[in-house]
């Protein structure tokens, strides 16, 4: 079955941004994202990009680039995702000095879970938090 080796997300959220350059400082500086990839057009357009955290991963790009996906997003609303990390308080304090816009401060959750909610730059909704489903994998 794809995605099963262990190494490799086999979901991967993908966004699409009128300003990708700032998301990508956003989501590493604030949020705590690594940068694997970016590839850019000659005129700066970030083409496609590749994020990782712990053991998934989010591809971005930027709105207005051409192609079926753009055209398909175009009119697309605003995504959440979910991230999960070890120390929600830590990664909270992190966004927060980075000035993200916070939605709900770190919480305890009747299911278990601790986590926030943050929404970037351009309205996508950001879960963080402890809960990690079992995947059976």
């Amino acid at each position: 079955m794809a995605g099963m080796d262990g190494g490799r997300p086999s979901i991967y959220p993908t966004l699409l941004y009128a300003d990708a350059k700032a998301a990508i400082r956003q989501l590493t500086e604030a949020f705590g994202f690594t940068e694997l990839s970016v590839y850019e057009s000659e005129d700066g357009t970030v083409m496609h990009a590749e994020l990782v955290q712990g053991t998934g991963a989010v591809m971005l790009g930027s709105k207005g680039r051409g192609g079926v996906f753009d055209t398909a997003m175009k009119d697309a609303g605003p995504t959440g995702v979910y991230v999960v990390v070890d120390d929600v308080d830590a990664h909270h304090r992190r966004a927060v000095d980075h000035g993200a816009e916070i939605l709900m401060p770190p919480t305890d959750q009747d299911y278990g879970s601790r986590d926030y909610l943050a929404r970037d730059a351009e309205g996508n909704i950001w879960s963080f938090g402890t809960y990690a489903p079992e995947t059976g994998a």
